[in-house]
């Protein structure tokens, strides 16, 4: 090991030290005059973004743009879409039905007009409403005693083909009712008290009085028959 006297140690610290703020005083004194080069910051730079993406979700979705700053806000959907369950139903008005119904119609059993055999009445249904209403196909019908009870089995339905009959208030649609006299089949017999009639599609049947004599009710000739509606009170 070289010994080097305390003194030269001295002077060569006070030299390196006198160096050290020669050269910070010419890297920079804030006029940026004598500045050497950029200064370096440390820290970590934030990465360069490509322009071509979309700018993220979170940064154009939920925040509006200030009043006054003319820069346009995300269109808000529109009321009739933002129901549940997805889009609004749009309500249009159901078309009125032109069917008559019970409440809007009377029965009544027509005049016989027997031939070979055969006893035929008309069963009439009339419009008693201040609209007009439509019928087509089959009336319901079926003889009852003062009890109500039925007597003998519903009337057959006779091959026809339906049409719609459109019933102005007062006017009328007929069925006709036939069967076998039941002196000439000896089929067995009953006198109703009323026949009830049921309007096609309906439920609710109408009360029209019998006055027509005894009717079949069962035997092997006992079939009533019915024909489909047609416009009028009979033939």
């Amino acid at each position: 090991m070289v010994y080097t006297p305390r003194s030269a140690r001295h002077g060569a610290l006070l030299v390196g030290t006198v160096a050290v703020l020669g050269l910070l005083t010419a890297c920079g004194d804030g006029s940026g005059a004598h500045s050497a080069g950029p200064a370096t910051v440390s820290g970590t730079a934030a990465p360069v973004r490509d322009t071509t993406e979309p700018p993220p979700a979170s940064r154009t979705a939920t925040a509006a743009s200030p009043a006054g700053t003319g820069a346009p806000s995300a269109p808000s959907a529109p009321a009739a879409t933002r129901t549940a369950g997805g889009p609004a139903a749009t309500t249009t008005p159901a078309a009125a039905s032109t069917r008559c119904h019970t409440s809007e119609l009377r029965a009544s059993v027509g005049r016989n007009d027997p031939g070979a055999g055969q006893e035929n009445f008309p069963v009439v249904l009339t419009n008693t409403s201040a609209r007009t209403c439509t019928l087509r196909g089959y009336p319901g019908a079926a003889f009852v005693a003062a009890s109500g009870s039925q007597l003998g089995p519903d009337p057959r339905r006779e091959p026809g083909t339906p049409v719609t009959v459109t019933l102005k208030p007062g006017r009328s649609a007929w069925a006709g009712l036939t069967f076998s006299n039941p002196e000439i089949s000896g089929a067995k017999t009953a006198r109703p008290a009323a026949l009830l009639v049921t309007p096609p599609d309906e439920r609710a049947p109408l009360k029209a009085a019998w006055s027509g004599g005894p009717v079949p009710v069962s035997g092997n000739s006992s079939s009533v028959r019915l024909t489909v509606l047609a416009p009028g009170t009979g033939p």
